[in-house]
């Protein structure tokens, strides 16, 4: 009978690493796992901005009908604001509100589907862990171009570009605008650069993930080369989360956004985005959206906001340095100085699964057998203590 033939899925390798923290009972555990900011008591805070926004909504807000397939049509014109900034490419870019960044993949996924049956999807070596599910659940073919250099840490920037001269006109070209999760490392803007010129020459889509704005350098920097970019090729598509930097990760807030070769293209692309949209959720939350442009839009509320957004971006910054500098002293080497250059939440270690499964059950701490820390899950009294179960693990 329908249903007799389903057995049940393995655990979510980093979903299931928070559960089996949580159940563990020694005080020392540490959970580096899954992708929150943390502040030094382990606590992931509502924005003092969000609190802010969210007493005016209370306040204000009058309905809770329906907001239609494309979202908070507000919220859409905010984000591609913070996304493009002043750059000339706003004239023919759209938006959709979509159930996070997740649902922002998978409604562009969907649109690539229908465009160009055949289209692959290239993805970097490592990427997002949903990358690949999406791409594939959508029914794109997927490629992986060299990215994380496993002996220095840091991106491959020429093997990168050697791969990518291979992508042509059926080929989507997916990147991480900033703070490259899962390993920390990001392309510099003449990578950026560079990887323009070959959107130019050889004609494939570039789809940029803009997770983390304003965890790397700033919200500005964080976007320079999506903006670089968007500039300089006939059309485009992003998605945009508003998890880490608003805090809004329960909220399920994201964009999709498409910039054509004219509006018109982008309102047709839209369109089928939005048909997407009504055979699956139908319409996104709008609380979260809601929140995200009041703060956008009211000067004191955007002030507070990026005030907070730098103070944790700064303290994560500090955590990489203690972590980098207490392995420096530890070890008497420099093989550890990568953390202190990684960007955002996330960095990748280059350790084996055994030595991370180690870490877990010797050391009670939490991380993906990848080898992905969450820097920002990180408190500074554990610093010492995550340093000295790494040193052991990796010794000899």
């Amino acid at each position: 009978m329908i249903l007799d033939n389903l057995t049940p899925v393995g655990l979510d390798p980093i979903l299931s690493l928070s559960a089996a923290c949580r159940a563990d009972d020694r005080p020392h555990k540490v959970d580096l796992g899954i992708g929150v900011y943390r502040d030094s008591h382990g606590e992931t805070p509502v924005m003092v901005a969000i609190k802010m926004a969210e007493a005016r909504l209370l306040e204000h807000q009058t309905s809770k009908a329906y907001v239609g397939m494309a979202g908070n049509e507000s919220f859409n014109e905010s984000m591609i604001n913070l996304l493009l900034g002043e750059s000339k490419a706003k004239a023919r870019a759209v938006g959709v509100q979509t159930p996070g960044a997740s649902g922002a993949l998978r409604m562009l996924a969907d649109v690539i589907k229908m465009s160009t049956p055949d289209a692959t999807v290239w993805l970097s070596d490592l990427s997002y862990a949903n990358h690949a599910p999406i791409m594939k659940t959508a029914g794109l073919n997927v490629r992986y171009y060299p990215y994380f250099d496993p002996e220095t840490k840091l991106v491959q920037a020429d093997a990168m570009l050697a791969a990518l001269r291979e992508a042509g006109k059926n080929d989507v070209v997916l990147l991480h605008g900033s703070c490259h999760n899962p390993t920390g490392a990001d392309i510099d803007l003449d990578t950026w650069k560079n990887i323009t010129t070959l959107a130019v020459s050889q004609g494939f889509l570039p789809f940029v993930d803009m997770a983390y704005q304003g965890f790397g350098d700033g919200m500005d920097e964080d976007a320079a080369g999506l903006r670089y970019l968007v500039d300089r090729v006939e059309s485009m598509v992003i998605a945009s989360s508003c998890s880490k930097n608003f805090g809004l990760y329960r909220e399920r807030t994201g964009i999709a956004v498409v910039v054509g070769k004219t509006l018109e293209q982008a309102q047709a692309v839209k369109s089928r985005i939005m048909e997407s949209a009504r055979g699956t959720y139908t319409m996104p939350p709008d609380h979260g959206a809601a929140l995200v442009d009041m703060i956008l839009r009211d000067t004191s509320l955007r002030t507070n906001w990026q005030s907070e957004v730098s103070s944790m971006r700064q303290r994560v910054q500090t955590l990489r340095t203690l972590l980098a500098d207490a392995l420096r002293e530890k070890s008497g080497t420099q093989d550890w100085e990568f953390i202190k250059h990684h960007k955002g939440m996330f960095s990748v270690l280059g350790i084996t699964a055994e030595q991370a499964q180690a870490m877990r059950n010797d050391h009670a701490v939490y991380l993906v057998d990848s080898g992905r820390i969450n820097v920002a899950g990180l408190q500074e009294s554990q610093v010492n203590s995550v340093a000295n179960a790494l040193l052991k693990v990796t010794a000899g």
